[in-house]
């Protein structure tokens, strides 16, 4: 009764909100879309989807084939992909997502020999995923995640890759570059810079600044590592990052990494995975990888 036809007209109808656009993406007539909704309403006894004008708006039932859709049809289509892999006699492809935004230069460090020794295994990393990262592993639109927050659930394994301590960098001439390390009170008069994403999930304000009740003069986000640091170069504000990372810019701009409270702050990156592809053998070397580049 229920076939994927209708998971991917449900799907599409979300995404686009009319059915001319959905039937667009599914190259048939919005007539032929139309008539198999009807077609599976008639057998289910129960709407889908109600009729606004030009837009549709998913019932109850529609909702919860959405729900259905959002998980099965990742999951078809990677089923799909690595047996056609398969068939060309391909290993297949290792997609990575990263929940860690200062990472990516320790990525490439890993993915070039991993690339090397693995040709017939291709390499695509994500950042944006429907449902989150573990939702992401879990849905199979992913197969490894790189993140410092391990969400330990039935069928998944997370396997800690490296130690890094989180600093703050700061200019060169800043009166903070001089000190052994810096309390959170040092950051009421301080703009912070950081990647876009929400506060409950930056360590500078969890580990940090939330304990001791303080809030920064400014909060700005910023894509990207380089531009973040020329900021902070420039006077504009301060950055918490991975010492490592920080370290490696100290050498090419005028800007200094200064210890996270008297105790610091110890964090360490994770590569989580999907307990069912344990004997992918492509899988544990790149892990095996990862663990020896820092």
């Amino acid at each position: 009764m229920l076939e994927r036809t209708h998971l991917a007209i449900i799907q599409a109808v979300d995404n686009h909100g009319t059915l001319t656009a959905a039937a667009k993406q599914l190259c048939v007539t919005q007539s032929a879309l139309s008539h198999t909704i009807r077609k599976l309403e008639d057998k289910l006894g129960t709407a889908v989807w109600l009729r606004e004008g030009r837009n549709i708006r998913l019932t109850q039932a529609g909702l919860y084939l959405l729900n259905l859709a959002n998980r099965l049809l990742p999951q078809l289509s990677h089923a799909e992909s690595k047996l056609k892999q398969m068939a060309h006699g391909e290993r297949g492809t290792l997609r990575i997502g990263m929940e860690c935004h200062p990472c990516y230069q320790w990525l490439l460090r890993v993915v070039s020999p991993f690339l090397a020794g693995w040709p017939d295994v291709d390499v695509d990393v994500k950042q944006k995923f429907q449902f989150g990262g573990v939702g992401a592993l879990l849905g199979y639109e992913i197969d490894l995640l790189v993140t410092p927050d391990p969400f330990y659930a039935a069928g998944l394994c997370f396997e800690p890759v490296f130690d890094y301590e989180q600093v703050l960098v700061v200019p060169r001439k800043s009166e903070l570059a001089g000190r052994q390390y810096v309390k959170a009170e040092s950051l009421r008069d301080h703009i912070l810079l950081t990647y876009p994403v929400a506060p409950d999930r930056l360590d500078i304000y969890t580990q940090f600044l939330n304990p001791a009740g303080v809030v920064p003069k400014r909060h700005k986000t910023i894509e990207t590592t380089d531009i973040m640091l020329q900021m902070v170069a420039s006077g504009r504000g301060v950055a918490a990052l991975p010492r490592w990372l920080a370290e490696e810019y100290c050498k090419k701009l005028p800007i200094s990494a200064v210890q996270l409270g008297r105790a610091g702050i110890a964090k360490q990156i994770f590569l989580g995975a999907r307990t069912s592809d344990n004997n992918i053998e492509y899988l544990r070397a790149f892990i095996a990888l990862a663990k020896k580049q820092l």
